[in-house]
């Protein structure tokens, strides 16, 4: 079967489940995992600003989309000439269901329920001891968090965080004062590249919050990414807790 993957995260976990470039035959610039195994793939533009004068030459069997990281316009285009799978991820069950919607369409459901065992088996065994709010911004200028309705919401919350945001909805715009009530801030290295001098900036306002940068993809890949993230959440808290002791 000839693939396209749309999403950065999916196209890892078609690898992780046993395709190999000679079934994915497309995917985006932002398709990086797994590293080296993806470089020989074409590459059909931004998840938000596909090529699909590429896409067409491919001749794909089967493209997999996503609501939120693709654009409709654009997948409503390639619907009219192709399938398309359009996913959509928000919480840690969807991921479930996610995985074995893919495990079904490539006869590997053994491999995805494998994956999808060790995903619970992470989240159970990352839990910080005592529930702190936490601010989970992934934009500056203006910055932006995280509200109720997304992936990592879910994901903070699983491991035992409180979003200072779970009022809000989507992405929203906030302010450096908006941030008082919250107990520690994260900086997410995606999709703004958060470094340490944006750390030390909020840290003029807030000397003594707990202000650190996290990995975004450990967040906000759904598919098999969160299988391999148990170390790093495991890590994740025990610096979280000897930053509020």
């Amino acid at each position: 079967m000839n693939v396209i993957s749309l999403v950065p995260s999916i196209t890892e976990a078609l690898f992780d489940l046993g395709l190999t470039e000679n079934e994915i035959t497309g995917r985006t610039k932002f398709c990086i995992h797994p590293e080296g195994q993806v470089n020989n793939i074409p590459v059909i533009g931004g998840t938000k600003n596909l090529n699909l004068e590429k896409i067409r030459s491919l001749k794909p069997d089967l493209i997999i989309a996503n609501k939120e990281e693709n654009t409709k316009d654009q997948v409503e285009a390639l619907m009219e000439e192709f399938k398309v799978v359009v996913t959509h991820v928000e919480t840690v069950e969807d991921n479930y269901y996610l995985l074995k919607t893919l495990g079904n369409l490539f006869d590997q459901q053994e491999k995805a329920q494998l994956f999808n065992l060790k995903i619970y088996e992470v989240l159970e065994n990352a839990q910080i001891n005592s529930p702190l709010k936490a601010a989970y911004l992934i934009w500056k200028n203006p910055y932006m968090t995280i509200g109720s309705d997304t992936f990592i919401h879910h994901i903070l919350q699983e491991i035992g965080f409180e979003n200072s945001f779970k009022d809000r909805t989507r992405y929203p715009e906030i302010t450096v004062e908006d941030l008082v009530g919250t107990d520690i801030i994260m900086l997410s290295s995606e999709p703004f590249p958060f470094r340490e001098k944006h750390v030390e900036e909020l840290k003029a306002t807030y000397p003594d919050k707990p202000i650190m940068i996290v990995d975004g993809e450990a967040f906000s890949w759904y598919g098999t990414h969160l299988a391999k993230c148990g170390q790093y959440f495991k890590d994740l808290i025990a610096e979280v807790e000897s930053l509020v002791q």
